[in-house]
């Protein structure tokens, strides 16, 4: 009889155990297919970015570059000889980032919002995409690779690529790297000597502090 019970919360055990290995399995495949898509919908989009185009400035080429790209990027006006304004996933884009040293390309969302940076990263502050000032641009650490997760890695010396809404792309280089407090926003606004700059933000692993780098035009 004490076999029989010992045998039955043995069994107890082993289907909980196979069921939280299934459950761990079925949880890490869904994250690895969601940074799949994301990070593959967000480099396609960076790659057909070129920035406002107007009607005159439709070319062939264009028509048949990435279909599944080119469905992010929609008309937010329509009329002949104006700004076609893109957007990502129904939020208006400022351009696009790249960081080649960690392999990022995401689209500049124009707000700050819960839905826009679970998205992409988002522009928080500052003088505007490619101008003179200092921009600053946030995204999240999920720790799994996405958006700011791995900013961490750059390095000073490293390049950043911004292209801006008027298809000009500026190439930055990091000069400073550090980490501040949650409330500190008192490298926001500095004298950049009349060049564009940008700052990266966003949260360590612990959430405690956030990862600074700061990047100035060549």
């Amino acid at each position: 009889m004490f076999d029989s019970k010992y045998s039955k919360f043995l069994t107890v055990i082993l289907v909980l155990v196979i069921v939280a290995i299934v459950g761990l399995l079925g949880f890490l495949g869904y994250e690895y297919y969601q940074n799949y898509v994301i990070t593959k919908d967000t480099s396609d989009f960076v790659d057909n970015f070129e920035g406002d185009k107007t009607d005159e400035d439709s070319t062939d080429d264009e028509e048949v570059a990435d279909e599944n790209a080119l469905n992010q990027i929609k008309d937010a006006n329509t009329s002949s000889g104006k700004n076609v304004k893109k957007t990502y996933k129904g939020f208006g884009v400022l351009g696009t980032i790249e960081i080649p040293t960690i392999n990022l390309k995401y689209p500049i969302l124009e707000k700050v919002t819960k839905k826009s940076i679970e998205t992409s990263v988002a522009f928080l502050y500052g003088a505007g995409i490619n101008q003179p000032g200092n921009s600053v641009i946030i995204g999240h650490n999920y720790r799994n690779g996405l958006f700011f997760s791995n900013i961490y890695k750059v390095k000073v010396g490293d390049k950043i690529y911004i292209t801006d809404n008027n298809g000009k792309k500026l190439e930055y280089t990091v000069y400073n790297k550090f980490e501040a407090t949650p409330e500190d926003t008192s490298f926001y606004q500095r004298d950049t000597g009349g060049k564009p700059e940008i700052t990266l933000s966003t949260c360590t692993d612990d959430s405690k502090a956030r990862t600074i780098i700061e990047a100035k035009a060549e």
